[in-house]
């Protein structure tokens, strides 16, 4: 099965759009072709900063809570993508259940809502199985294969697929309400600010639609590919790029309000915890922006042999910790960037930590799913499973999800 995992193995080149049916196609045929095709990666050059606006008149109601200790309902846990769980796990975390997909392989993140777990795979099916067994209630099979994450809202599941189509599904049946066409592949889920729904494509968009029906209300081009989630605060949004700058785009306008160069491309989704914006890049530096004076707080690079970052942070008052290529997961002081600590481990880190209480957890490329004391980085767990990370955990009501590139998920909380 080809993964994102597979297509990392090379630099993160260019990729053109042309190439997309093509590698879906190359999917299809990877029970065969375990190792074969690899994907170029990269940036397509877009003309910069254009806006599109479909839509003025926009009904914007108050904001709304995503998520609680029962819910995960982004990638990254909430809007911040922080990567902080609203819920505790069991001091002994064992396998509650495990569901196996014969051929299958999984890239993205779990969502999870009123017991339900969801997720899309690489050969185009996206599932929902019930959190206290992983017994399955429905699974639908689309076109083309998914590595977004999905995201949830209300009655509806967003998922986006490799050929730049977003689906919005019902909740209950999977029956798609409505469909959006990037003109790119979209490489990360959906955020939510007020009723409309954000997404960036490797069309060089940001895409900005009302979230019941897809209508398009804006988009907005920069010059290079974005491949992250885009993160969302009050009425700013954040989106570091291919283009190797952080963007902070005012939400009612549509409209670029600042820019930061950050040196390298990313496709690193950015975590916020105060005035700072968190994420690493391509080049192997991790930053903290301050996004309301638009200027970097501080930065914190390897002086050796430095390694891309892949990992989206996990930050919360006082520590903010992230996963690197150079297979260590690393802790810093959020306001300072000191480094606190770090924990190496035997094979890469693309999948991104999550905090849950003093505990953090992270998988590897090998298959090791580590517990990690938050406050020294300490080992206090560990679990090998079939398989590779590069999607994260989801946490919610005492259980943490996680799926594999070998088609396996696991749900771990308490036997």
């Amino acid at each position: 099965m080809v993964t994102k995992r597979h297509r990392d193995t090379v630099e993160f080149r260019s990729r053109r759009y042309p190439l997309v049916k093509f590698l879906r196609a190359s999917v299809s045929l990877c029970a065969i072709l375990w190792i074969g095709i690899i994907w170029l990666m990269g940036c397509v050059r877009q003309t910069p900063n254009s806006i599109e606006v479909a839509s003025a008149a926009v009904t914007m109601p108050a904001e709304r809570a995503t998520e609680s200790n029962e819910s995960w309902p982004l990638a990254r846990g909430n809007v911040l993508a922080d990567g902080v769980a609203k819920t505790k796990l069991p001091e002994k975390l064992e396998v509650a259940w495990k569901v196996t997909i014969d051929k299958g392989a999984f890239d993205g993140t779990p969502v999870i809502a009123d017991g339900v777990v969801y997720l899309g795979d690489m050969d185009g099916m996206v599932y929902a199985w019930k959190l206290a067994d992983g017994s399955e209630i429905w699974k639908r099979k689309f076109e083309s294969g998914f590595i977004a994450s999905p995201s949830l809202r209300d009655s509806l599941l967003y998922v986006a697929d490799m050929d730049g189509k977003l689906y919005a599904l019902d909740r209950k049946t999977g029956e798609p309400k409505w469909t959006f066409a990037a003109e790119g592949e979209i490489d990360n889920g959906v955020n939510f600010w007020k009723d409309l729904l954000l997404f960036g494509s490797q069309d060089s968009k940001l895409y900005c639609l009302k979230a019941d029906s897809g209508e398009l209300v804006w988009k907005l081009a920069i010059q290079d590919q974005i491949r992250c989630m885009p993160t969302v605060v009050g009425d700013r949004s954040f989106v570091a790029g291919c283009d190797s700058t952080l963007h902070i785009i005012d939400l009612n306008e549509g409209k670029e309000a600042a820019a930061v160069p950050i040196e390298a491309p990313t496709g690193v989704t950015s975590a916020v915890l105060g005035d700072n914006v968190y994420f690493g890049t391509e080049g192997g530096a991790f930053f903290a922006v301050n996004w309301k004076e638009a200027k970097v707080t501080w930065k914190a690079e390897d002086k050796g042999s430095p390694q891309p970052y892949r990992s989206a942070p996990a930050v919360q008052e006082g520590i903010v910790v992230v996963g690197s290529r150079s297979r260590r997961v690393e802790a810093y002081d959020p306001q300072t960037g000191t480094e606190l600590w770090t924990f190496a481990t035997k094979q890469r880190i693309d999948s991104s930590p999550v905090i849950v209480g003093d505990r953090v957890f992270v998988g590897a490329a090998d298959g090791r799913l580590y517990g990690l004391e938050l406050k020294t980085g300490k080992q206090v767990w560990e679990y090998q499973a079939t398989g590779g990370f590069t999607g994260s955990p989801a946490v919610a009501n005492g259980k943490l999800v996680i799926a594999t590139d070998r088609g396996v998920v696991y749900c771990f909380g308490a036997k």
